[in-house]
């Protein structure tokens, strides 16, 4: 017999960790129908706070808002990748001291900065308290909650902070702007119903693994991008759903960039700004040299942030 697929053990061929207890392919067919907004294409972004792959798939994902974000509804979607390691019991990672040396050896692979010391100093019992604290920021402000997304992934990707813990959650809650009392009791309130409804929606949409990329548009049409991928990939969904869509104007410099987001990885910005790695990363060095960036810098690469 074959092993259980494991969730946190992210599988860089397909670019995406598994859901417990699912095959490791893209969801099937849905009796569920997808959601259409205003605009022309909805996305449905099924994701997690601690998915290796989600972080790894953030510099194509910051470019399709750029170039495309006013033809896409986006709506994030939290997994539930890790209920609880009480449902682990084989397979390559059974214990959190398992995830660190994984984290270390898939950084390289999608160029981004991740480092695994959290789980062998402070490991994380869960993925559910920051997934419904997500769920919460969104009760407040969209674009907030985004950030605060953001900020919780770079906690505990590159900065080894066990973002289920209350502190650090409000931590972010405050570098996102976000009202930390309400966050709170809505935490404990109606955000795990909207969570526990996410759930639901990805097991009714065949949703196997993260990231997960549903594109649809009013006529039926479906597109799917299972696991971090080239950014072509998610163009050419765009583009079979809306072929008349425009792409808008990219920033051209690391300036231009830091007006858009607060933080930037080297991956994300020769993404976006169509640049190889290596000279990404000189331009986000000289910027820092020169005083207009601060860094976290880890073992397996750095993440930059706005003055």
């Amino acid at each position: 017999m074959g092993k259980k697929p494991d969730p946190m053990l992210c599988d860089t061929a397909t670019g995406a960790c598994t859901v417990p207890g699912m095959a490791a392919e893209g969801p099937g067919e849905a009796s569920t129908a997808l959601p259409t907004a205003d605009k022309p294409i909805t996305l449905l972004y099924f994701t997690d706070p601690i998915c290796s792959s989600c972080w790894g798939a953030e510099p194509q994902l910051r470019r399709l808002k750029l170039e495309y974000g006013d033809a896409i509804d986006i709506q994030y979607h939290m997994g539930g990748l890790l209920p609880s390691w009480d449902v682990y019991n084989s397979g390559g990672i059974s214990k959190p001291g398992d995830v660190a040396g994984h984290w270390d050896e898939v950084s390289p692979h999608y160029r981004m900065p991740i480092i695994g010391d959290v789980w062998l100093e402070d490991p994380l019992p869960s993925s559910y308290p920051p997934s419904i604290a997500f769920k919460a920021a969104e009760l407040q402000d969209h674009g907030k909650a985004l950030v605060f997304l953001r900020r919780l992934r770079e906690q505990v990707m590159t900065e080894k902070r066990n973002i289920t813990k209350w502190p650090v959650i409000a931590e972010a809650a405050v570098f996102a702007g976000l009202d930390t009392a309400r966050l709170h009791a809505d935490f404990e309130g109606p955000a795990k119903a909207l969570f526990q409804a996410d759930l639901t929606l990805a097991r009714s949409l065949g949703v196997r693994g993260f990231p997960t990329f549903l594109f649809s548009n009013a006529e039926g049409g479906r597109q799917l991008v299972y696991g971090a991928r080239p950014y072509a990939q998610f163009e050419a969904a765009v583009k079979a759903l809306a072929p008349g869509v425009k792409a808008a104007a990219l920033p051209t410099d690391v300036v231009a960039l830091f007006r858009v987001h607060p933080s930037w990885c080297a991956e994300e910005v020769a993404v976006v700004l169509g640049i190889p790695h290596a000279q990404a990363l000189t331009q986000l060095e000289q910027a820092e040299a020169r005083g207009a960036l601060t860094a976290v810098h880890t073992r397996n690469g750095s993440v930059w942030h706005r003055k």
